[in-house]
């Protein structure tokens, strides 16, 4: 029977840039002349932001925040090495990336083998050195394992998960981030270049009816106010479902499974009614303390407009994961959440493992 641990964290783009350029999404939004003007004021703001943002534009307090998410990396990869899993499931989000208009499915079984994918490429985009100083055009090997994929997406099918699968890459485009930035940064040290576990990615719709409408990101508010909206993505009862079939199709193997789900929680550019200047951190609040509670019944009863509402978009990951722990039944032995108003997203990071070894 499979072995299964779970994990929880962050995907955070600019964790792999420097500390200059961390803040680096509220100084673009911060330019939006749509934003009301008292509204950029930093004299409007809550103490905390205004003490993150200081007088340098958030450049002191990025290496905290840097050194918070690297601490807490680093202790899901201490329980990742400890488990020795044989392949790694991982939840993470399409940020119109491979998936663009021709084809944009809810779900996708990621049936890959060994890629080399360029490291930075987001970070050079927008203009940003990586934390690392090597060269623009690092590349690190994703491990693949696309027999287990093809298998488990067969398994789901079967299952009723009318499930996607991808055998190549879309060429000319970035790699999904949120699949290779969990190596990258479970291997934080050596900037994902050591980490020798094969991945069985799964892309998840979590941008919805933003997927093709804001191009998986930033919107200025007048292009807001007259973007087309697509459908939405896939409901977070209908993630929670599938994180617990994915363990059901994977419990008769002999694998050591670690599942995990990549991404921050909500995420200020995508929070309207904040003016994407701030995360909703009450919103996330509110399900991490029904996450350690257990409280599954919140975290089912959460709307699709709910998420949208809240800019959680990329939380539709943690459903997958919170579904999968709750049906094998896992101790969550560790947990944190780190809030911030400065840069961008709220971040959570989780252990789960089985009672006994």
């Amino acid at each position: 029977m499979a072995k299964f641990l779970g994990l929880g964290l962050t995907h955070y783009p600019l964790l792999a840039g420097t500390d200059a350029h961390m803040a680096g999404l509220l100084r673009w939004t911060l330019a939006d002349p749509d934003i009301p003007a008292d509204l950029r004021d930093s004299a409007s703001w809550s103490p905390r932001m205004r003490a993150e943002w200081s007088d340098d534009g958030g450049v002191a307090a990025a290496a905290g925040h840097r050194a918070t998410l690297v601490d807490n990396l680093a202790r899901c990869r201490r329980a990742l090495d400890e488990f020795r899993p044989d392949v790694l499931v991982v939840w993470g989000d399409d940020q119109y990336e491979n998936f663009r208009e021709e084809v944009v499915p809810p779900f996708c079984v990621l049936a890959y083998d060994d890629l080399q994918v360029p490291a930075f490429e987001v970070m050079n985009e927008r203009g940003s050195p990586n934390a690392w100083g090597l060269p623009e055009d690092f590349t690190i090997t994703l491990h693949g394992a696309a027999d287990t994929s093809r298998t488990l997406a067969s398994e789901l099918i079967e299952a009723g998960f009318d499930m996607a699968y991808s055998y190549r890459r879309r060429a000319a485009a970035h790699f999904p981030h949120a699949i290779l930035n969990t190596q990258l940064f479970l291997d934080y040290d050596n900037a994902g270049a050591t980490l020798p576990y094969p991945i069985v990615p799964i892309t998840v719709n979590c941008y919805g009816q933003h997927a093709i409408a804001r191009k998986g990101g930033l919107a200025r508010f007048a292009d807001i106010r007259t973007e087309r909206l697509d459908p939405v993505g896939p409901t977070p009862a209908r993630c929670y479902d599938l994180g617990a079939a994915v363990v059901r199709a994977l419990a008769a193997t002999d694998l050591r499974v670690a599942l995990i789900a990549s991404s921050s929680w909500s995420h200020a550019f995508l929070v309207d009614k904040t003016w994407h200047l701030r995360p909703d951190t009450d919103a996330d609040r509110r399900l991490y303390d029904a996450f350690v509670a257990g409280d599954t019944a919140t975290w089912r009863a959460v709307t699709g407009a709910e998420i949208v509402d809240a800019g959680q978009h990329e939380m539709l990951n943690w459903f997958c994961l919170f579904g999968a722990v709750t049906e094998l039944g896992l101790r969550r032995d560790w947990s944190t959440f780190v809030e911030t108003d400065v840069f961008n997203s709220n971040k959570c990071f989780a252990v789960f493992s089985e009672e006994t070894a």
